[in-house]
């Protein structure tokens, strides 16, 4: 089965920066739909950032210009580069995989992953 892995969260102060990272197993990145979801502490969950098959990319206008989602080296690695980073950005992080777009079909993501938590304080 699907597994999707995420790591690289943890504490920075406003400002700082931390790359994420999403090990996918039985899965391939370049050839399927990859995101970055989040949920901030009693809120609902929304996507940050998604990276098609084909390359494209979109971004949560919150994060433009200040996250870049990356299909690393490794056939299985997405990761989210997070700059400039705010309180606003508090939050559990998800990877999410799917083979199809998922936004054209009304539903979520296929596979997600377990989340990582990341935690910027003024």
């Amino acid at each position: 089965s699907v597994h999707l892995v995420e790591s690289g969260g943890g504490s920075v102060q406003a400002g700082g920066s931390l790359r994420l990272s999403c090990a996918a197993s039985r899965w391939s990145v370049r050839s399927s739909y990859m995101a970055w979801f989040r949920q901030p502490p009693g809120k609902q969950r929304e996507e940050v950032a998604t990276l098609g098959n084909d390359g494209r990319t979109r971004y949560a206008d919150s994060v433009k210009g200040r996250f870049t989602i990356i299909k690393a080296n490794a056939e299985s690695t997405l990761d989210l580069q997070m700059e400039s980073l705010i309180p606003e950005d508090t939050a559990m992080y998800y990877c999410a995989a799917d083979s199809f777009p998922w936004w054209s079909f009304g539903r979520e993501p296929q596979y997600w992953g377990q989340g990582t938590q990341v935690t910027v304080s003024s």
